[in-house]
C-alpha cells in the first residue's frame, strides 16, 4: 500500500492497490481484432525468437561470437514482449484492463531494464562486427569465447543495476483518486508519473539523463562502429568483396535503426509525461514490431542462418519419421 500525501487540486486516497491500463482508447470497438492481432504477433515473436536461439545452440557452424550475441538478443526480445502482451491478452480475455500496483511496478522494471541491455547489446554487436571486418587477424583472440561471454554479462547487469534506484522512487510515490488510469497500454514510465500527486520533475530529470546516457552513448559506439566498417568495406578493391562484408552488417544496422529511432523518440527529451498521447504508437513499433522483425531479419538475410535452419529442420522431419 503507497502513502498518500497531500496535494493540491488532486482527490486524496488512502491508497492505490491497482491502476487501469487504458489501452488503446482509440480502438476499443476493435478489441476482439486487437486481441487476436496480439495473440499471433506473440506467438510468432516466440516462436521466431525460440528457432533462432535453437539453431545457434545446436549448430556448430553458427559457435562464433556474432551468432552467441544474436542468441541473447533473441532471448531479450522473449522476455521484453512476455513483460507485456500476456497481461494485455489477459486483460482482453477478462474484460478488466486492470493491474495490481505490485504488478505493474515488476512490468516497469523489467520493462526498461531489459530495454537497456538491448540497447548495451546492440552497441556490442556493432563493435563485433567493427573487429571482425576492421582487424579479422585479431579476431578470434579479440573476441575469443571467455571475453564474449563477459560482454553477455556486462550487458545484461548493465541493464538490471541503473533501473533499480528509479524503480523504488516511483513504488514510493502517491498516486491520488480512486480510478488511477495509466493512459497507455503497460505502466510506462510518462503515463505513470502523469499520476503522482506530487512533484515529478526530479525524477523525470533523472530519468531523462539516464536514457540520454543509455541510448545515446550506446548509439555513439554503434555508429562509431559501423563509420570504421564503411570506411574499411569502401577501401577493399573488388565489388564481391565490398558486398560481402556489407552483408554481415546489414541485418543489424536495419534492428539498430528501428530500435533506436523509435526510442530516442519515445525517451530522450526532458519530459516525458506532458506528450503522452502519441507515445503508444511509436511504442508499439519498439514493443511489438522489432521483437517481431529480428528472426526475419537475421534469416532471410543471412545465409549461414538459413543454410543451418534448412539442416535443423531436416533433421527434425527424419526424428519424426523414425518414431
Amino acid at each position: 500500500q503507497v502513502r498518500k500525501l497531500p496535494a493540491m487540486g488532486r482527490n486524496q486516497s488512502s491508497g492505490v492497490t491497482e491502476f487501469i491500463l487504458a489501452g488503446f482508447p482509440t480502438l476499443h470497438s476493435l478489441q476482439t481484432e486487437l486481441c487476436s492481432v496480439f495473440l499471433l504477433v506473440y506467438l510468432l515473436t516466440l516462436m521466431g525468437n525460440i528457432v533462432i536461439i535453437s539453431v545457434v545452440g545446436v549448430d556448430p557452424r553458427l559457435q562464433t561470437p556474432m551468432y552467441f550475441f544474436l542468441g541473447n538478443l533473441s532471448f531479450l526480445e522473449i522476455l521484453i514482449t512476455s513483460v507485456i502482451i500476456p497481461k494485455m491478452l489477459t486483460n482482453f480475455f477478462s474484460g478488466r484492463h486492470t493491474i495490481s500496483f505490485t504488478a505493474c511496478i515488476i512490468q516497469f522494471y523489467f520493462y526498461f531494464c531489459l530495454g537497456a541491455s538491448e540497447f548495451l547489446l546492440l552497441a556490442i554487436m556493432s563493435v563485433d562486427r567493427y573487429l571482425a571486418v576492421c582487424h579479422p587477424l585479431r579476431y578470434p583472440i579479440l573476441m575469443r569465447g571467455a571475453i564474449c561471454l563477459r560482454l553477455a554479462l556486462v550487458c545484461w547487469a548493465g541493464g538490471l543495476l541503473p533501473v533499480i534506484g528509479p524503480t523504488v522512487v516511483v513504488a514510493l510515490l502517491p498516486f491520488c483518486g480512486q480510478d488511477v488510469v495509466i493512459q497507455h497500454f503497460f505502466c510506462d514510465s510518462g503515463p505513470l508519473l502523469r499520476l503522482a500527486c506530487t512533484n515529478t520533475k526530479q525524477l523525470e530529470e533523472v530519468d531523462f539523463a539516464l536514457a540520454s546516457v543509455v541510448i545515446m552513448v550506446s548509439l555513439l559506439l554503434t555508429a562509431t562502429s559501423y563509420g570504421h566498417i564503411v570506411l574499411a568495406v569502401l577501401r577493399i578493391p573488388s565489388a564481391s568483396g565490398r558486398q560481402k562484408a556489407f552483408s554481415t552488417c546489414t541485418s543489424h544496422l536495419m534492428v539498430v535503426t528501428l530500435f533506436y529511432g523509435s526510442a530516442i523518440f519515445l525517451y530522450v527529451r526532458p519530459s516525458q509525461s506532458s506528450s503522452v498521447g502519441t507515445n503508444w504508437a511509436v511504442t508499439v513499433v519498439t514493443t511489438f514490431v522489432t521483437p517481431l522483425m529480428n528472426p526475419v531479419i537475421y534469416t532471410l538475410r543471412n545465409e549461414r542462418v538459413k543454410v543451418a535452419l534448412k539442416d535443423m529442420l531436416k533433421k527434425v522431419l527424419v526424428c519424426s519419421g523414425n518414431l
